[in-house]
């Protein structure tokens, strides 16, 4: 992921220009784009911090990010962590019961060598190892194999230990103009939005998306290099990865084959909206099906807005498709937002249907869809600590053929703690 903060906790911020970018900024004295030494322009070029967001992806230039800052000589450093215990109970026939940590701890550390080149490193961790190789109940989800032998399916996988380990390179060449490289082991190629937990508008949501192996599940790949240009608004960029996803063992490093390929087009066209379309070539990506290639189209839209003193609003819609080598073709959708009435308050809500070919027996594709709801509130233990406790509901749409029941249903409640 690009060396920036993570959009974990959306904050009000005011406009104030800043003329070696040539945009708005969005100034938060918190994020500490007033430090002294702090740089002021994006990671990957000129343009505005908070436009960076996971991997090499981009948010709307007005949404926030935060995180815990300091300086050590030249390198500007930034520190976050998002931590939850979360307990989940999936009801019906296929589902099942389960408290687990989950989160992120992060760390970067920034360098401009002049006014033209900066390079930027970064170091993310999750607890997710911890909830055991089964991962948590999820119903519809499916993606990843649990113990290398069965599919994973009704359950979200966990991920690895180390979630990325990256570096990027950029080159200013004019005041619209750069050029950048980015490396991870693991990282996150140019392929789909950005990852879910970093979205706005899913930030606060502990449940992933089922739409996430349509979407965004290479956020994690173990070998990525980027390549891209960026100019003003736009930015083109081609990545070579791994295509096989991260095998069973959770703690370890997997063999980098850079053997897929992707290549995305984002465009930034004013503060409140970012676009995306990517297209991506991966080389045997499951397991348990080494002989299957896919090929992944993707398209979204984030949108972003301050609504008021300290509220603001966040949605993101997101197609995917997965077309398979043996001519299955899968489409999955997802409509998500976050709203925040007040400083302490987020309500969040997500829709999202799949053509899913995992849920049931010989590979037939069943039609399947999920509505949840839920908030949280946050209560300031210091400046830079926050704690929060929220809770949400999920429904649960599918054949009954698949032996769900009649009204499956999901429920989540979680307990978090925010460093930024």
């Amino acid at each position: 992921m690009v060396l920036a903060a993570p959009v974990l906790a959306q904050e009000h911020q005011h406009a104030t220009p800043d003329p070696h970018a040539g945009h708005v900024m969005p100034a938060d004295p918190h994020a500490g784009h007033q430090m002294a030494g702090m740089p002021m322009r994006g990671t990957l070029g000129n343009y505005p911090m908070s436009r960076d967001v996971s991997g090499t992806s981009w948010q709307p230039d007005d949404a926030a990010h935060n995180g815990v800052h300091a300086q050590a000589g030249d390198w500007a450093l930034m520190g976050h962590l998002s931590l939850s215990g979360v307990y989940s109970n999936q009801s019906g026939a296929r589902g099942a019961e389960k408290l687990f940590p989950a989160g992120m701890v992060m760390g970067a550390a920034r360098r401009d060598f002049s006014e033209a080149d900066t390079l930027n490193l970064r170091l993310m961790l999750s607890p997710d190892p911890f909830m055991g190789r089964n991962g948590y109940p999820l119903l519809l989800a499916s993606g990843e194999t649990a113990d290398g032998s069965s599919h994973l399916v009704d359950r979200q996988h966990p991920h690895d230990l180390v979630m990325e380990m990256a570096g990027s390179f950029s080159h200013k060449l004019s005041e619209t103009d750069s050029a950048f490289l980015y490396l991870g082991y693991p990282g996150e190629p140019a392929l789909g939005p950005p990852a879910f937990m970093h979205r706005a508008s899913a930030s606060a949501n502990p449940a992933a998306p089922i739409t996430h192996h349509w979407l965004d599940s290479t956020h994690i790949t173990f070998g990525v290099a980027t390549a891209g240009f960026v100019h003003d608004a736009w930015k083109v960029e081609v990545s070579q990865f791994t295509g096989r996803e991260p095998d069973q063992f959770r703690f370890n490093f997997d063999p980098p084959k850079l053997d897929s390929t992707a290549v995305r087009l984002s465009w930034n066209p004013d503060s409140h909206w970012s676009l995306q379309t990517s297209w991506g070539h991966l080389n045997s990506p499951e397991q348990l099906n080494p002989s299957e290639d896919e090929t992944r189209i993707t398209a979204s839209a984030q949108y972003f807005a301050r609504v008021g003193d300290e509220s603001s609003i966040a949605a993101t819609l997101a197609w995917g498709l997965k077309d398979l080598s043996d001519g299955t073709k899968l489409h999955g959708v997802v409509l998500e937002g976050t709203f925040k009435p007040n400083d302490p308050w987020s309500v969040f809500a997500r829709g999202e249907w799949v053509e899913n070919a995992e849920l049931g027996p010989h590979h037939q594709v069943n039609r399947v869809g999920q509505l949840s709801l839920g908030a949280v509130h946050d209560w300031h233990l210091s400046e830079n600590w926050k704690l929060g406790l929220g809770a949400l509901h999920a429904f649960a749409f599918a054949p009954s053929a698949l032996g769900y029941g009649g009204t499956p249903r999901g429920n989540m409640v979680f307990a978090r703690i925010i460093a930024e």
